[in-house]
């Protein structure tokens, strides 16, 4: 069944800019969206997302009550929400395999739905901008595609990607929203942004920095969050890419340099050290080849737990 906009299939055959002028509502929730400020969202009940990671869980969960990512430039925040059982998915796709990334999502979240008689799949596509390589859009294409494949009827209900999230200053084109955030409990979407990104946040970006598919992180039954066990070989030319000053990071190691929010830089150097550290995590990290496993404590923040506790 089809990827839908107000009950009517989405025509792909069109340019986007059709579809947009086809469906006002669409652009004047972007609108509304881009008006927000970003909302400051503490670690406190947070499952913080990072690229190539996707996380789903469900308004009964007593352990984490916001899904968010960020520092999406040409990369898209897709949050998929079952309406009947509430299941909630939030993914930040970078384009790696968006097909194979759909249906994954599309599973995670029917698995939570099977038993709901009532309700709908909606699905919301935050990112990108006019980026001069078209990234955004090849993958804002991609995501419409990936979604209108899919065998259940998809409701597209937020659409403020690419040219709808869009700002330009002195002829060079930014993104307006770097992230946004999901309330699981009341369904509200948000532009946020995330002080903190953990736990594990180096081992999490080497994992996608050395090519890892989309990978669920969290076990809402148990109210886990569970990273690894990853393995990688040596990082190529890691001696290299740390002797570079910023300005060759930034050009060489994003996929759009003008765009990028202040810190990319050092979160990819903090990265590649992390990397130089542990060439082999098989080793140093998970010698026991058992994932590294946090509950949330009574303050609501991510606490490590031993595996042999489980």
């Amino acid at each position: 069944m089809p990827l839908l906009v107000n009950g009517a299939r989405v025509d792909l055959a069109r340019p986007t800019g059709d579809m947009i002028r086809a469906h006002p509502h669409l652009e004047e929730k972007a609108k509304l969206l881009r008006s927000q400020p970003a909302q400051i969202v503490e670690p406190k009940g947070l499952l913080y997302v990072q690229q190539r990671e996707f996380a789903v869980t469900t308004p009964k969960d007593g352990s984490v009550s916001i899904l968010g990512s960020d520092d999406a430039t040409t990369c898209h925040i897709v949050v998929l929400r079952h309406t009947g059982s509430g299941a909630t998915c939030l993914t930040h796709c970078d384009g790696s395999d968006t097909e194979a990334e759909v249906s994954l999502i599309m599973s995670s979240v029917k698995s939570f739905s099977s038993s709901t008689g009532c309700g709908r799949l909606e699905v919301h596509l935050v990112g990108g901008f006019n980026d001069d390589r078209q990234l955004s859009q090849k993958l804002t294409n991609q995501l419409l595609r990936a979604f209108d494949l899919q065998p259940e009827d998809v409701h597209l209900v937020t659409f403020c990607v690419t040219e709808l999230n869009d700002r330009e200053e002195q002829d060079i084109h930014f993104p307006i929203i770097y992230g946004i955030a999901v309330n699981v409990k009341t369904a509200e979407i948000f532009p946020a942004t995330f002080p903190v990104k953990g736990p594990d946040e180096d081992l999490r970006s080497a994992h996608t920095l050395t090519g890892a598919p989309l990978t669920n992180i969290y076990d809402a039954k148990t109210e886990q969050l569970r990273i690894g066990p990853y393995f990688w070989g040596p990082f190529p030319h890691v001696d290299f890419w740390l002797e570079q000053d910023d300005a060759q990071i930034l050009q060489n190691l994003s996929t759009s340099p003008l765009a990028e929010p202040p810190h990319f830089v050092s979160h990819i150097r903090s990265t590649l050290t992390f990397l130089k550290e542990h060439p082999f995590p098989s080793r140093s990290l998970f010698p026991d080849r058992k994932p590294r496993i946090y509950k949330k404590n009574e303050e609501g923040l991510w606490e490590q737990v031993c595996s042999d506790k489980i």
